[in-house]
């Protein structure tokens, strides 16, 4: 989720408007509204020090703002709750051991992330069981949805190429 994003989520998770958040940060009342709406679009990108601003403002940390960085822990964390904003994902725990599980009352959210698991939990017992190589989960986890063959995500052939191949095999015949 892009830091516009994340700010547009908690600025309506805390019921102000956007002219009322831009001036909170010291924006001019006259456009405090379009600027805010210009950080939300993306169109404008918030330094550091705005992003503090914001943040304290908003009341969350400036990583709840930023695009995570996944390779700290802190990044890390601040990825798992935004999926718990975004996609309903919950924290857990199962048989004694913490994990993270989906919210079934999200609907369709919960309904398409549980496809896409299942197809990412099927490939990995596939490997566990001997059934494809490390390689191979790797391609397919790399090249994730275009070697999925789950069909849910795989390209479908275009007509040409479907005509091509049904009339090579009708002249093999």
């Amino acid at each position: 989720m892009a830091i516009g994003e994340r700010i547009r989520f908690i600025r309506n998770l805390r019921g102000m408007t956007q002219k009322y958040l831009g001036m909170a940060i010291g924006f001019d009342e006259k456009t405090a509204d379009v600027r805010m709406a210009q950080y939300e679009s993306g169109t404008r990108t918030p330094k550091a020090n705005l992003t503090k601003s914001l943040a304290t403002v908003l009341g969350v940390s400036p990583y709840a703002l930023d695009v995570p960085d996944i390779d700290s822990d802190i990044g890390l964390m601040h990825t798992l709750f935004a999926l718990e904003d975004l996609r309903g994902m919950q924290i857990a725990e199962i048989d004694g051991e913490v994990c993270l599980r989906l919210d079934k009352s999200e609907g369709r959210i919960y309904d398409e992330m549980l496809k896409m698991l299942t197809v990412w939990h099927e490939q990995a017992a596939k490997l566990d069981a001997g059934e494809i190589t490390k390689e191979e989960y790797d391609q397919w986890r790399y090249r994730y949805p275009e070697f999925d063959t789950s069909q849910r995500w795989a390209k479908v052939p275009s007509q040409e190429l479907s005509d091509y191949f049904v009339k090579n095999l009708k002249d093999k015949k």
